[in-house]
């Protein structure tokens, strides 16, 4: 009679436990390191498993099923096993409605407290909805695994006119304080971008080369903040009002598969932003937007980017950096297998003036242009307005190596430009087969060079004579220039 009773309350505790889920166990681990796992078809167990990196799709669709990219991080963050039978809380069970009117946000918010309090749970937005919800912090501490699933669309309020006036005007979804959490899934996340992008406050480019005004106050579509361990992959993220992604104060995070599209008039609609935040792969996606594809901000460290696809857009940029004086700080960073098309720039180090710090390690290797304007571009002189004072400190650019870089640039501007600090020169800059031709009309063969250190390791097209040689004795011992 005992065991009876038992059994005929195990049920009613499982659905007490999970409130509205639907469970089954399931546990989690730290992945083991990229190139490294379970050995498929045979042979022995832990052997080697190498998989070719597999670019995005370039047909405007989704990107293909993301693949592991050869090469290695530093750290691979710990990721949810996918459990057999997860606990999974839909949000229409806790009421929302997803007719893409209703304001859902509470329901989201309930849905979250009841997922984040389950192990290894999955909060699902499901296919066949169009969900609404206003700004949103999902915060942490949850119990590890969680996994925010967006399988229909989500999205913000229809521009500022509908953005209720109690809400942060300068970010929309934030994830925070999180550990083993992913945001995967099949659908989209809308932006509703438009409205913001025609506020009148900063120029941006207009049709047939006219400038108009853009953004005053404009939320950042997806953030996350002093987290680790985390996952985004799979998801098509479209017409953000501003950054679409921003990781702030961060480690160990893997984006992998995505898809993110914004006009190439929008104005600052970086692809994907980091800032503060350590270990980060970047792979196997496709971004055109109105901005950076993908811009590094201080104190970022060990970034990995392998197999992406920017245009229309600004290129990769790391920076801009040093700005109203301040430290920046940014090391080892990697871009590989990537292509750039019709874009402003192409692979961009910007610095302001009067700034400190350094920029090192920065690696280019395996990328392809097409009809980039300044294709290679270090540029310590940034400046929006072209109102900025000469000032004598420079945020440090050295140890940058550009290797296997070819393709084709708007001829209206040379290729490779290298405009350094008279103070704080770049340093030990290299190029190795470098090979760049104009899209149309004749070749520009002039590289800008100025106050840049470094050396060519192969002959290059254009031909770089302006490099110097050596190290400047300027640099010796300044402590303006150490980081960490």
């Amino acid at each position: 009679m005992g065991i009876a009773i038992r059994l005929l309350f195990l049920p009613l505790m499982a659905v007490a436990f999970c409130g509205y889920g639907v469970c089954g166990r399931s546990h989690f681990h730290k992945k083991l390191p990229r190139g490294v796992g379970r050995h498929r078809g045979g042979g022995k167990e832990g052997s080697v498993v190498s998989s070719p990196a597999v670019p995005p799709a370039d047909d405007g669709t989704r990107p293909v099923a993301p693949q592991p990219p050869t090469g290695t991080m530093p750290s691979d963050p710990a990721t949810p096993v996918q459990p057999a039978e997860p606990c999974v809380f839909d949000v229409r069970a806790y009421g929302a409605v997803g007719d893409g009117t209703t304001d859902d946000t509470q329901a989201f918010r309930e849905a979250w407290r009841a997922a984040c309090a389950s192990d290894s749970a999955v909060l699902l937005v499901p296919s066949d909805g169009t969900f609404t919800i206003t700004t949103t912090t999902f915060s942490g501490p949850c119990k590890p695994g969680l996994v925010f699933q967006v399988d229909g669309v989500l999205m913000p309020p229809d521009g500022p006119d509908c953005w209720p006036p109690s809400d942060n005007r300068r970010q929309w979804v934030v994830f925070s304080n999180l550990d083993v959490f992913s945001l995967r899934g099949a659908g989209t996340i809308e932006g509703n971008g438009e409205g913001w992008w025609n506020l009148p406050c900063k120029p941006h480019r207009g049709p047939n080369g006219s400038t108009l005004r853009g953004p005053c106050d404009s939320p950042t579509l997806l953030r996350f903040f002093m987290s680790r361990n985390l996952v985004v992959e799979g998801l098509r993220v479209e017409n953000s009002p501003e950054f679409h992604f921003r990781f702030d104060g961060c480690s160990d995070v893997r984006v992998d598969g995505l898809y993110i599209s914004s006009p190439a008039n929008s104005p600052n609609t970086d692809g994907i932003h980091v800032e503060n935040t350590e270990r980060v792969g970047i792979y196997n996606s496709r971004i055109s937007n109105g901005d950076d594809c993908i811009s590094i901000g201080t104190g970022s460290y060990d970034v990995d980017i392998q197999n992406i696809t920017c245009g229309p857009g600004h290129g990769i940029s790391i920076g801009s950096l040093g700005v109203h004086n301040s430290q920046a700080c940014v090391a080892n960073v990697t871009v590989r297998n990537a292509v750039i098309r019709n874009s402003d720039n192409g692979l961009r180090i910007k610095t302001w003036q009067g700034g400190m710090g350094a920029v090192s390690g920065i690696t280019f290797d395996t990328v392809a242009m097409e009809n980039v304007r300044n294709c290679i571009i270090v540029d310590q002189y940034y400046c929006l307005d072209k109102r900025c004072m000469n000032q004598s400190t420079a945020v440090h650019v050295t140890d940058v190596s550009y290797a296997n870089v070819r393709g084709s640039y708007d001829a209206r501007s040379a290729p490779i430009h290298f405009a350094c600090s008279d103070t704080v020169p770049c340093t030990n800059i290299t190029m190795s087969e470098v090979e760049l031709l104009p899209f149309s009309g004749e070749l520009v063969d002039d590289p800008f060079c100025w106050s840049a250190y470094g050396m060519q390791q192969t002959p290059t097209i254009p031909p770089i004579t302006c490099l110097q040689e050596g190290l400047p004795e300027a640099l010796l011992d300044n402590p303006d220039l150490k980081c960490r």
